[in-house]
């Protein structure tokens, strides 16, 4: 099997959203893409069924790696720090942090304080897409991964979407992302330092999206003149 975010992103990308052309346009098709990736067998065949939670899965991952332009901005430019509330009925001064056993949701209810929330990760996107994919934790090896419990064309999906999983493993999960531009949403990996790309290509779609706000100013500017 190709690198997982590589993997990721040619399955994102069966999609041309500026083109409306689906490379996976038949359960033939996807038989052909998982085989040549070596996800199935040679004498596994696609149904329509598995053609359905393809796409699902495909377009569920699109909308996963616009979420990943979201956590490289709040990384490059966190917000800055909130004043804990006060420590209600317990003596404790204000921003006194919570105790290990508080962080528990009840304990820190009957304390008058809200519950802490576990903090987002790439299993925030699998829970749904997971649903119809059966799978297990295998401990073998070095790290745990997730595992097909079934064969067949429904295993090659559910190691397409574990592969989310090996990305974040690999550290690459957060560099894959959907280029902005609402026409594209072409997916790439960002190989910049601070993870800042926003496009797929700055020269075409980066250009494009700049023209358009810059004909957006002038036509306000041209508004507000006649006003």
């Amino acid at each position: 099997m190709t690198d997982p975010a590589e993997l990721l992103r040619d399955f994102v990308n069966t999609y041309d959203v500026e083109k409306d052309a689906d490379e996976l346009a038949s359960p033939a098709a996807l038989t052909s893409w998982l085989h040549a990736r070596g996800l199935i067998g040679a004498g596994d065949q696609a149904t329509g069924d598995d053609l359905a939670a393809a796409v699902t899965l495909r377009e569920g991952l699109r909308a996963a790696l616009r979420r990943n332009h979201e956590r490289a901005a709040a990384r490059n430019h966190p917000p800055p720090a909130a004043q804990p509330p006060p420590r209600p009925a317990t003596g404790l001064p204000a921003g006194t942090p919570p105790s290990p056993a508080e962080i528990c949701t009840g304990a820190r209810r009957r304390a008058g304080r809200p519950a802490v929330p576990p903090p987002p990760g790439p299993t925030d996107y699998l829970t749904t897409l997971l649903a119809t994919l059966p799978v297990r934790i295998s401990l073998d090896g070095p790290a745990p991964r997730l595992e097909p419990v079934v064969g067949g064309v429904r295993g090659g999906l559910t190691r397409l979407a574990a592969a989310v999983i090996d990305a974040h493993a690999a550290g690459t999960w957060p560099r894959l992302k959907v280029c902005v531009e609402d026409t594209c949403q072409w997916a790439f990996i960002d190989s910049s330092k601070n993870r800042s790309r926003s496009w797929c290509s700055m020269r075409i779609c980066g250009n494009r999206t700049k023209t358009r706000a810059y004909r957006a100013r002038n036509r306000a500017a041209g508004a507000a003149g006649r006003s």
